[in-house]
């Protein structure tokens, strides 16, 4: 069997709350790469599942190890958090790419499942867009904010810039 490439384009575009560090995942608009589909509906729920589990990866799912005995302390539903019904794209459009056959493959086709893994990524984008605007709307300057996966609401509030001390009820100095 011959290798062949396979192109996936994402756009994403999500709501943060610099107060809790929760988001939110309004669109996502999708172009899979999918050579001459056999089964379109098919391959668009794969890209689906496969786009969504890996938002588990880098949004939720954090892996915590005991740093003496190496445990797992993350192991079960109460600590440790894969994808939900609430964390899917409330518009989540996916178009395949037509007329573009692969030679290389089963009757002209692409693989659909692994592929679309690479573009959940464009989530971590998408808060850094969040991120930054939020910070220059706190009057900080710009400057790249470290994210890895998973960005936890965590991460999000203690990059976000807010100061804290600008929540109190009471201002002394009245």
């Amino acid at each position: 069997m011959e290798n062949y490439s396979v192109y996936g384009l994402a756009l994403t575009e999500m709501e943060i709350d610099i107060l809790t560090g929760n988001n939110q995942i309004k669109r996502v608009d999708i172009l899979e790469d999918a050579g001459e589909s056999l089964s379109p509906y098919i391959d668009i729920g794969q890209v689906e599942g496969s786009f969504v589990m890996l938002l588990g990866y880098w949004l939720t799912e954090q892996l915590i190890y005991d740093r003496q005995t190496g445990e797992l302390l993350t192991n079960r539903t109460w600590n440790y958090k894969p994808p939900g019904a609430r964390d899917i794209p409330i518009d989540f459009r996916i178009e395949l790419l037509q007329k573009n056959p692969n030679p290389a493959g089963f009757m002209r086709s692409k693989a659909t499942g692994e592929p679309p893994c690479c573009l959940a990524v464009s989530s971590i984008f998408a808060i850094q867009h969040a991120l930054q605007s939020a910070r220059k709307d706190a009057g900080l300057k710009r400057e790249w904010v470290r994210l890895g996966a998973p960005t936890t609401p965590e991460t999000i509030v203690l990059n976000s810039g807010t100061d804290i001390s600008k929540f109190s009820l009471y201002n002394s100095a009245h």
